[in-house]
């Protein structure tokens, strides 16, 4: 039994396909694809398979993940191009790569996330990129906390936010190179109206805390933000795109006593290189960086 994480991106029309959709249409999807799943065992099985992070309804991405288990495989790249001939328009298979066998899923180790909010096509930003980093800088930089209100179907709850946004700064979608340094895979994808002759795109980046315990929507960051400067706050007015989804880079993502050992000593061995060559090692890592690429 081979233990494989798939990563993909939604764009377009298939945006509006809510999580539990997605993950029937990927079943559908893996059997027409030819891919030897495994299924579970008693009266009604199903599919094993299990995703990192549902996507919110409306919300573009470059960086879902799911497993699943497989009785056998074809290497990566054969299996990327078997899921994408059967892809619909909205849906593209990035990554193929086996797990070790004692991997913990992608949903227990979720832990952060990267995001781009836009204006979308047809409407105007209120600000310019200048004027948005001094709005930024004095909501998230210049504050010690920020204290809202959530409100649940049963109660309201003040949270802080800052210690749940790890980065917040602004960017200007119409740089190449910014994109290239976000890993936008696919640019047009955005629809940020390459046509226009503005020569800025103002974005706000947030890579913030996701997962099971801490989890903060965007959204809530974005409307927090407006309140704070007296803005007009039209949830409709702005794209979010998820950009990619990590795991705490220190965090032991297998499990077994020996295994888990294996990976702490692969752990001191990586940040010895880092300190070695002058660099800090990372917080994070994606969730496909523990899997290895099947030849």
């Amino acid at each position: 039994m081979l233990n494989i994480r798939i990563k993909f991106q939604k764009y377009g029309v298939m945006r509006f396909i809510g999580h539990l959709d997605m993950m029937r249409y990927f079943q559908k999807a893996i059997r027409r694809a030819g891919i030897d799943i495994a299924y579970s065992e008693g009266f009604s099985p199903h599919q094993i398979m299990s995703f990192a992070a549902p996507l919110g309804v409306g919300i573009t991405s470059d960086g879902e993940y799911f497993d699943i288990e497989v009785h056998s495989s074809l290497s990566s790249q054969a299996s990327i191009q078997a899921l994408n001939d059967v892809m619909v328009e909205g849906v593209s298979v990035l990554e193929y790569k086996r797990l070790p066998n004692t991997a913990k899923t992608a949903m227990s180790l979720v832990t952060a996330a990267d995001y781009l909010i836009y204006m979308k096509k047809g409407y105007t930003s209120p600000c310019d990129i200048s004027q948005f980093e001094k709005k930024v800088h004095e909501f998230y930089e210049n504050q010690s906390e920020i204290v809202i209100t959530k409100h649940t179907k049963k109660r309201e709850i003040k949270m802080d936010l800052k210690p749940l946004i790890y980065e917040m700064k602004v960017v200007n979608l119409k740089e190449t190179q910014i994109l290239h340094d976000l890993n936008v895979k696919n640019p047009q994808l955005l629809d940020l109206g390459s046509e226009s002759e503005q020569p800025e795109i103002p974005a706000f980046f947030l890579r913030v805390c996701t997962g099971s315990s801490d989890n903060v929507k965007p959204e809530l960051i974005l409307e927090a933000f407006c309140r704070f400067h007296n803005m007009s706050y039209e949830a409709l007015s702005y794209q979010i795109h998820r950009l990619e989804v990590y795991a705490k880079a220190d965090e032991i993502p297998v499990k077994g006593e020996k295994e888990r050992a294996k990976y702490q000593k692969y752990l001191e061995e990586q940040e010895k290189i880092c300190q070695q060559n002058g660099r800090e090692f990372p917080k994070f890592l994606t969730l496909g960086d523990l899997g290895e690429i099947i030849n």
